[in-house]
């Protein structure tokens, strides 16, 4: 009896991890199709190690950068001042809005680094970003 217990325990997780999908839904791109695409174009160097242990993604001569998804904006100035920190570089953020309406978190990220006076700069890429 514990054998098919197992089984259907086994079955239900697995056709949930299958039928899950992220919240915001599922990207049109990984993360890293846009680092790539920033970074090169600007002679950068991806997945720079950090002192730390972690990883900027994207060291250019005068910028250590954090690429991510709009929903993780909060996350990326963080980051972004960390890797700013270990390389002795400017904080920057580029923040991924593949559609319009996820420019709330374009408008987030500048009202928090506006109302905290932090000097990072920030790009953007996608069919979300101001015109």
């Amino acid at each position: 009896m514990q054998t098919k217990h197992f089984d259907i325990t086994t079955f239900a997780l697995v056709a949930l991890a299958l039928l899950w999908t992220p919240p915001g839904g599922a990207a049109k791109h990984p993360e890293s199709y846009y680092q790539a695409q920033w970074c090169n174009a600007r002679n950068g160097k991806i997945e720079l190690a950090m002192p730390d242990g972690t990883r900027a993604d994207c060291v250019t001569p005068t910028h250590a950068i954090e690429v991510d998804f709009g929903r993780k904006w909060a996350e990326a100035i963080g980051q972004s001042l960390s890797y700013a920190l270990q390389t002795g570089k400017r904080p920057g953020i580029v923040l991924i809005l593949e559609k319009p309406k996820h420019h709330k978190y374009w408008l987030r990220l500048h009202r928090v680094i506006s109302g905290a006076h932090l000097r990072i700069d920030v790009w953007c890429i996608g069919a979300g970003c101001p015109q």
